[in-house]
């Protein structure tokens, strides 16, 4: 994360907020997409649909996909940790826990990133933020399951621990990134979501025969959506942000996502959560606004202020 956090203009925030709404419906969306269709063909066709407009804005743009194994055997990695590893546990945990617990959950990732970032690399050590927010980051994910796990192991508290699988993932994912620092963020995009879809056809051919599926027209609307949203405009967002307004600002989704699914749960899915979800999620936010360090400056800055008026 970069030292000095570059200013946002109103372009930004838009793409930033656009961002938000895109990612935060994702959850949702799986949610319609399972009412018809197993984990594994939901996690294939929004990849399968994702990779082709991807693919796409490559050539629209000019650039071309890499020709190398090296190139390819490293996208397949990164399609894993990134895209068919994480989509699949929540499809599945989705199964049983509402799309606003694993939006929570997946708010985790800066933490584990952090951690994997101080143990693995040698130039994104924790200091001063990150120290104190990976502690209440963590804080919330136990707030979060809450005491259902001391008393016993049932699905929803299984499925809730197995998606903390799934932002260990990406947070994998991010250390692995840093090699495509040299590639065009939309060619990265595109090699990482075509190969991520070229291994999850054959697991969904064979745990789920096309045959045996009946899917309703809101269940393909749904992966269609997240295809096309949620994936292809999502990464082009995602990229835009962090050319123009850096890593820190990019941050930013981390906080506003869970609120925004959370809402979106409880409209369009008539979702509603208990004491330690919101709990969990003060928790969570506490430490990413710890980490991001941007509302402690302010307070610095307003009691600065108001030192200097009291003078």
């Amino acid at each position: 994360m970069e030292a000095v956090t570059r200013r946002m203009g109103a372009a930004e925030w838009g793409f930033l907020l656009a961002l938000t709404a895109a990612w935060s419906g994702i959850f949702l969306l799986n949610r319609f997409a399972l009412e018809s269709l197993p984990p594994l063909t939901a996690v294939f066709l929004r990849l399968g649909f994702a990779a082709p407009l991807l693919i796409a804005v490559v050539y629209l743009q000019g650039d071309r996909l890499p020709g190398t194994l090296s190139a390819w055997g490293a996208f397949a990695l990164m399609g894993i940790l990134n895209n068919a590893l994480p989509f699949t546990i929540f499809v599945w945990a989705q199964q049983s826990i509402a799309s606003g617990l694993a939006a929570i959950v997946n708010a985790t990732t800066p933490f584990f990133t952090v951690l994997l970032a101080h143990a693995l690399t040698t130039d994104e050590k924790m200091t001063g933020g990150k120290i104190a927010g990976v502690p209440l980051g963590l804080a919330g994910v136990v707030v979060l399951i809450g005491p259902g796990a001391f008393a016993g192991l049932d699905r929803d508290v299984v499925a809730e621990l197995v998606c903390l699988l799934a932002p260990i993932s990406y947070a994998f994912a991010g250390l692995w990134g840093r090699r495509f620092r040299t590639l065009s963020p939309t060619v990265a995009a595109a090699g990482m979501v075509t190969s991520s879809a070229l291994m999850m056809a054959p697991l969904a051919l064979w745990h789920d025969p096309p045959w045996t599926l009946a899917p309703s027209t809101l269940s393909i609307a749904a992966v269609a959506a997240q295809a096309a949203v949620g994936t292809a405009l999502a990464y082009w967002l995602y990229f835009r942000i962090l050319k123009t307004a850096g890593a820190t600002n990019l941050l930013l989704v981390t906080l506003l996502m869970p609120p925004a699914a959370l809402l979106l749960g409880a409209l369009f899915a008539a979702e509603r959560f208990a004491w330690s979800a919101f709990g969990g999620l003060g928790l969570i936010f506490l430490g990413l606004a710890a980490m991001d360090g941007r509302p402690a400056a302010f307070l610095r800055r307003l009691a600065q202020a108001g030192s200097v008026a009291a003078d």
